[in-house]
């Protein structure tokens, strides 16, 4: 079960981009993959078509092992693990172990 979702702020644990946050744009469950916002970036190259007249090479986001992040606490400034907590009205909200706040 993944604990982090779309829009959470996140930040590298591991590898190149260590110790950069950035936003999850898009989370690959069955592959364990997440799509962080500016981590992770690789050149390609674009061939010149007709409908894409500007060809060269671009920078583009790849995905990231979701065992190589972590969510960040705002409130922690920090990266921490996540808990559930369940409500009175038993709904659930995440929450940072740390400091016991919603994420």
């Amino acid at each position: 079960m993944l604990r982090i979702k779309k829009n959470d702020i996140v930040m590298v644990t591991s590898g190149k981009d260590k110790g950069k946050t950035g936003k999850i744009v898009r989370v690959f469950a069955q592959e364990g993959r997440v799509l962080v916002e500016g981590i992770n970036l690789a050149k390609k190259h674009v061939r010149r078509t007709q409908q894409d007249q500007k060809g060269g090479v671009i920078q583009i986001e790849r995905p990231v092992s979701v065992s190589n992040v972590m969510p960040f606490c705002k409130n922690c400034n920090r990266p921490v693990r996540i808990g559930v907590n369940i409500n009175k009205d038993t709904t659930k909200s995440r929450i940072c172990k740390r400091c016991k706040q919603n994420i």
